[in-house]
């Protein structure tokens, strides 16, 4: 097998986000191939309901695609040589990645928002975009590899696997991948950064971008605030405490509704010191919106030995039957050997060794070695 290296000729639009990584992306390609800048103005939180001078200034510096970094990405655009455009496309982020991220805190699941914004809006809608300016190919600043296999084009994890990125990748088809670029796939970040300050780009010294590029603040009070402001969008979010309810039968009063917890979480259960506590440390188990509860015990029951998935998606033709592979249940995941088989349309797992805080409302990614087979969404845990 062997990497795609854009040897195939043809205009390359570049996923600018200001950031270092893709910054080095364009400039790498810009030196061989006829290339555009596209940077994507995702979320513009001045323009939110309710948004504080203090919240504003942290969306617009230091942000994936935040203002100052668009000012970046147009600035290393310059010392590349390339054209540069910025599209506005905050409703279409808004729509596949904002509200789908708040609709699932308020129904109790941990969402992954960076798979849906690269699935929707980077491998969707931008593909769109720059097929309008004539590229016939779009690159990005992933830590991932694309592989000529034989069945077609497979997705890999990139080299430093330290900054691996292909988890948030497992929804992209062969057609996209075929058309894609990822030239920090073969790549360490202490690579690119030294190619950075050689070729003096000003983004050389700049720091990582947050994950969740449009929370500035905690997750629980942007979910919160955006209830409250788009009430045609969401339901109303809850404002009395959850009712925390111990295995054992014991009860007490939360000091925040259901949304501000997730599965796993252990700080801020307001347990400690209460009479009638339970002994040893407590962790959420599951959370019920419908109930306003959520559900603690030890450490041990966090323990699961498979997951149900819904919405499966294959990097290529689907499986015939029962499959082995190495499943990572979220993106810093280790992985872990697990047998997936089909339940009418889900996807049951049965790992090999019983894994910790499965939690409802991530990613199941299956690899291959270091071949994304593809994945699902988890729906609840296997106890």
């Amino acid at each position: 097998m062997s990497a795609r290296d854009g040897r195939d000729g043809g205009r390359i639009a570049v996923a600018m986000s200001g950031g270092l990584d893709s910054s080095v992306a364009a400039w790498l390609l810009s030196r061989e191939h006829e290339v555009v800048g596209l940077s994507m103005l995702l979320w513009d939180a001045t323009r939110e309901e309710g948004a504080t001078t203090e919240r504003s200034a942290a969306a617009r510096s230091g942000r994936c695609c935040g203002a100052l970094d668009l000012g970046d990405a147009r600035r290393v655009a310059q010392q590349a040589g390339i054209p540069h455009y910025t599209l506005r496309m905050d409703e279409e982020f808004r729509r596949d990645v904002v509200d789908p991220f708040v609709d699932d805190y308020l129904d109790g699941r941990t969402p992954s928002p960076c798979v849906r914004c690269n699935t929707f809006v980077k491998f969707d809608a931008l593909v769109h975009r720059a097929r309008e300016l004539g590229a016939e190919r779009l690159a990005t600043g992933h830590y991932a590899r694309i592989l000529d296999g034989p069945d077609g084009p497979e997705l890999h994890r990139a080299v430093d696997e330290a900054k691996d990125q292909s988890y948030f990748l497992f929804e992209l088809e062969q057609a996209t991948l075929a058309t894609t670029l990822f030239p920090l796939g073969e790549r360490t970040k202490p690579e690119v950064r030294s190619i950075a300050r050689e070729a003096g780009l000003v983004v050389a010294g700049k720091g990582e971008s947050m994950e969740i590029c449009f929370v500035a603040g905690e997750v629980s009070d942007f979910v919160a605030a955006q209830a409250a402001a788009h009430p045609q969008r969401f339901a109303a979010a809850v404002a009395a405490p959850a009712t925390i309810v111990d295995e054992r039968g014991g009860e007490s009063a939360a000091p925040a509704p259901y949304y501000r917890y997730t599965v796993g979480q252990r700080r801020g259960l307001g347990l400690g010191g209460q009479p009638g506590a339970s002994p040893g440390r407590r962790y959420v188990l599951q959370v019920l919106p419908d109930e306003n509860r959520v559900v603690v015990g030890p450490e041990e029951r966090l323990l699961a030995r498979g997951l149900r998935g819904k919405r499966p998606s294959w990097i290529g033709a689907p499986p015939a039957g029962e499959i082995e592979a190495v499943v990572r249940i979220r993106s810093r995941h280790a992985g872990v050997r697990a047998r997936v088989r089909r339940r009418g349309a889900s996807l049951e797992v049965e790992f090999a060794e019983p894994q910790r805080g499965v939690a409802p409302g991530q990613a199941a990614v299956f690899y291959d070695g270091t071949r994304v087979l593809g994945g699902c969404w988890i729906e609840h845990a296997l106890d």
